[in-house]
């Protein structure tokens, strides 16, 4: 048993790495892709609007599926789903049959996404201790792969439909090959008894998850922002040249990763809560500094610590929405994800509306905004009291 479950915890990682890998091979070529479809800028914007509500609408599919199917079995078909549409977009030549191809792969992205999530959560309830954070980073780390495989096969002149093809190709057979080690189990509703919430059907959704959901779209519109933004800040703002406004997301995005190495210790020492809450503040404090300082190293520091304060936010969201009820996982993390998803898409263009009226720095105060909210309402993080049953109160 403790030889499957290392298996298991295994896959996730793989899982989460091939997830990163090809949004990340989608990410380098689009470029490419853009000239070869004769599109603009502002048109490029839209298409990926509908990557995001091909997305979300793979994030509720996938929860449903993973509950009444169980993760074993949709995790590797949304790993193949997601593998084999990768190729779309590079084979598009005219601008609908770019939309359409983002829309599939956009599904399936999230479907994986929301399985993945829903799979991983089962592997850290077998563990008995905190394991989603490290799960997260390793998705980072795909992204960083792909940066690499994408530059080697630009550099080598191949076509995006070759480049996005060979990925497609490698995606569905470790998808495939992976799915050996995921746990067992069957769907959610045959594992609950009859007053669960996968056996009774629909009900009500809690408030809980709900606010679990709202700060799950606070945190993730900082992510978004920081995406889009925090080059642009260090070149426009501060006057750095190119070379050294990279460094703006380097530094995030390298604080991001090493600091969800380190949230599963952090979370086991000293709670779920303190991570979300001292985690959310320091994010604040980092996006602050960036806002008001005029020095490009100070600003460095900031992004630095908006990466390391926020890292270990959205796995504790993650995985409290997974636990609330283990008979509806996949269901309860598809609201949270894909209300944290509306968040990340909105955050880009918050700022981009909010510069119209403002300083781009000066914008960067809603993100201390969200921070702050997200830090004071750490607290539902508590596990909910459980309510007896009908049937234990009778007896």
């Amino acid at each position: 048993m403790e030889r499957a479950l290392r298996a298991a915890r295994v896959v996730t990682f793989v899982y989460f790495v091939l997830n990163g890998t090809l949004l990340g091979m989608w990410v380098v070529q689009i470029p490419a892709v853009e000239e070869r479809v004769g599109i603009s800028h502002a048109a490029l914007g839209g298409f990926l609007v509908l990557l995001g509500a091909g997305a979300f609408a793979g994030m509720q599919a996938g929860g449903r599926l993973s509950d009444r199917l169980g993760t074993r079995t949709v995790v590797p078909l949304a790993g193949v789903l997601c593998s084999a549409t990768l190729v779309l977009p590079g084979l598009a030549r005219e601008p609908w049959a770019l939309g359409a191809a983002l829309v599939l792969f956009g599904f399936g992205n999230g479907t994986l996404d929301v399985s993945m999530n829903a799979h991983a959560v089962q592997v850290e309830k077998a563990y008995g201790r905190p394991v989603m954070s490290a799960f997260h980073a390793t998705f980072s780390v795909g992204g960083v792969l792909a940066a690499l495989a994408g530059a080697g096969a630009i550099g080598a002149g191949w076509d995006p439909a070759l480049t996005l093809g060979a990925a497609a190709g490698l995606g569905v057979a470790v998808a495939l090959v992976a799915a050996r080690g995921l746990l067992p189990g069957g769907p959610a509703a045959a594992q609950a008894g009859p007053g669960s919430a996968a056996g009774a059907g629909e009900r009500a959704v809690p408030a809980r998850l709900w606010l679990l959901a709202v700060l799950a779209l606070l945190v993730m519109l900082c992510e978004g922002a920081a995406n889009d933004w925090s080059v642009l800040h260090l070149e426009s703002v501060l006057g750095a040249p190119e070379s050294t406004a990279a460094f703006a997301y380097g530094t995030y995005a390298a604080t991001m990763t090493a600091g969800r190495l380190l949230a599963d210790r952090m979370s086991a020492r000293f709670g779920p809560v303190a991570v979300l809450r001292y985690g959310a503040a320091l994010a604040a404090a980092g996006i602050t500094v960036v806002a008001l300082s005029p020095w490009v190293w100070a600003a460095l520091a900031g992004w630095a610590l908006f990466g390391l304060g926020l890292s270990g936010c959205i796995p504790q969201l993650f995985s409290a929405a997974g636990h609330a009820d283990p008979s509806a996982a996949g269901t309860n993390v598809s609201r949270v994800a894909g209300l944290g998803y509306v968040g990340m898409l909105a955050g880009p263009a918050v700022i981009g509306w909010m510069t119209q009226v403002m300083a781009l720095n000066h914008t960067f105060l809603l993100l201390t905004l969200c921070c702050a909210t997200a830090a004071a309402g750490a607290g539902i993080l508590r596990p909910a009291p459980e309510r007896p049953r009908t049937a234990d109160l009778a007896s």
